[in-house]
């Protein structure tokens, strides 16, 4: 099974993980029809009924801003690799137990070098 997610290691960069609602806010809200919408419908199942609501209400509104800004913080957490070294181990062994065999993640770093260390940060936490 494949997995994909946003990728920033270190202890200053949870605010990296705001980066990560205007794509949820996108698949949540925007992908599909009201009622038919695969990624919707996942986020109801994980918990967030009232929320997936709100996003997809705004986001066919045309309330694209607002949209991303209901994205909860948590899901936001629960769904990257944007933490301490400590915190991104442990959200791949979530994965794996979960059955994951793939992780296609997106490094958010400003210049390709950094976006190559972290990839090599992100496979020795996963060895």
């Amino acid at each position: 099974m494949i997995a994909g997610a946003a990728l920033a290691i270190g202890d200053d960069v949870a605010h990296l993980r705001d980066l990560g609602r205007p794509q949820l806010a996108l698949y949540i809200g925007g992908m599909g029809a009201r009622g038919r919408n695969f990624y919707n419908e996942l986020a109801r199942r994980l918990g967030y009924e009232a929320e997936a609501k709100a996003i997809q209400d705004a986001y066919l509104d045309g309330r694209k801003t607002e949209a991303e800004a209901l994205v909860p913080a948590e899901l936001v957490e629960r769904t990257s690799l944007i933490g301490p070294a400590s915190y991104v181990a442990e959200r791949i062994a979530a994965y794996r137990e979960a059955g994951v065999t793939t992780l296609n993640v997106t490094p958010l770093a400003p210049a390709p070098q950094a976006r190559v260390r972290l990839i090599e940060q992100v496979r020795a936490l996963a060895d």
